[in-house]
């Protein structure tokens, strides 16, 4: 519930379980995958004999595996993640984390003051988060993210819901949004007050449900090739990477780990020279990475050490707007399918790997949102309209209101 420990840093596990794969290959649903492998993480807590329903609750559409092409010692799959209310991969993080802080705050007694969830958005999380906490009884959420630089869908979804749901647009970058959130976390005060609590990827209950679909998937991908699965993961904040991580620290059979980033080049150039250097973020065609000081860097220094190491287990690959762009339209000349900028990033760093890397290695891209959602970006490029999904054309016909405030506490605290 608390997000950030009480000095400011993340939470860890003290340990990792360990899976024998050859455990794991019959079970059937993501459900049951994700109960079995949560399980340690909720041994003697409170929810302990709800974790069932919980994953029930929060797994309740699929995470496709699409096999695209194969050759005789290798593979390519897509891992299409954008099938959830929102069209993102940020559905599964954030109906696990609603499913699991509702039924820690159970029913509210009347006059109590809600549990306000802080989240800081480059585009998808603030979506996914309201639409799985909208009219949770006992919870406001208030949704920060950066005025301009979001998709007009992407604003739609961070603002149609009304309720308990309150929208903000900051002036600035998302990294604004992500220090105003910090800056909150840090004021005891205000975090008792309202009783604060974060949906970002900082929340590790974020984290844990994200890394069972990297299970599910290179269980698929093992069971069809005895072979294990190396991932492309575009990635900003690196949560969902380090989800991805986590799961190969688990024993899943995952191979190699290549992050995608876009023109926001603090990850790969930190791995290049060993030298953090964090930034403001500049605006891409991959807005929901346009990140210039990742969190969730901690977490991975933590588990390994310093960026020699961190090079040593992983690579990160940036990618300019122009070859996203252009990538955009040569898969759907190639295949027909029209893909996020965000997934198109992880295709152009899959596409440019030596011939021999691609021919021997069974790869799956991490398809991370609807190509819906950025249908001013996309359809363009590829010439076609693109069909929207149930689920976001629904959201599309309500209205919508925001307010637009300046990167200061204040503003947030006058509207609570």
């Amino acid at each position: 519930m608390s997000g950030t420990a009480p000095d400011g840093g993340l939470y860890v596990p003290e340990n990792l379980p360990h899976f024998d794969p050859d455990a794991l290959t019959q079970i059937d649903t993501v459900s049951d995958l994700a109960t079995q492998l949560l399980a340690p993480f909720f041994e003697g807590s409170a929810l302990s004999d709800q974790l069932g329903e919980i994953c029930d609750e929060a797994f309740s559409f699929p995470a496709r595996l699409q096999l695209l092409e194969k050759s005789e010692r290798g593979s390519l799959s897509v891992l299409e993640l954008f099938h959830g209310p929102t069209a993102a991969f940020k559905d599964f993080g954030a109906r696990f984390l609603a499913a699991c802080m509702t039924r820690i705050i159970g029913t509210p007694d009347r006059g109590t003051v809600p549990v306000t969830v802080l989240v800081a958005t480059s585009g998808d999380t603030g979506g996914a988060v309201a639409a799985a906490f909208h009219r949770k009884p006992g919870v406001r959420v208030v949704v920060l993210f950066p005025d301009g630089r979001v998709t007009a869908r992407q604003q739609h979804q961070l603002t149609c819901w009304g309720d308990n749901i309150i929208s903000l647009a900051v002036r600035g970058g998302f990294d604004e949004c992500q220090r105003l959130a910090k800056e909150m976390f840090a004021d005891a005060e205000l975090v008792q007050r309202y009783r604060l609590c974060s949906a970002n990827s900082i929340n590790v209950g974020r984290l844990l449900p994200q890394s069972v679909y990297y299970a599910q998937a290179s269980l698929a991908n093992d069971r069809r090739n005895s072979l294990p699965s190396s991932f492309v993961i575009p990635t900003g904040n690196l949560g969902n990477a380090f989800a991805g991580i986590w799961a190969k620290q688990m024993g899943l059979p995952i191979d190699q780990i290549i992050l995608a980033t876009n023109a926001n080049r603090t990850i790969p150039e930190f791995l290049g020279s060993g030298e953090w250097n964090p930034r403001a973020s500049i605006p891409t065609l991959a807005s929901a990475m346009d990140v210039g000081d990742p969190s969730n860097m901690e977490r991975l220094l933590n588990l390994w050490g310093d960026a020699a190491e961190i090079g040593r287990r992983l690579r990160a690959v940036s990618v300019s707007d122009e070859s996203i762009a252009q990538q955009i339209a040569a898969e759907y000349a190639r295949s027909g399918l029209a893909w996020c900028p965000h997934t198109a990033t992880a295709f152009n760093v899959y596409r440019d790997l030596p011939d021999e890397e691609r021919s021997e290695h069974h790869f799956i891209i991490i398809a991370t949102a609807h190509a819906a959602k950025f249908e001013s970006i996309v359809e363009p490029l590829i010439g076609e309209t693109i069909e929207l999904p149930d689920e976001l054309s629904r959201l599309l016909k309500w209205p919508a209101s925001f307010e637009t405030i300046d990167a200061v506490t204040d503003e947030i605290t006058s509207r609570l």
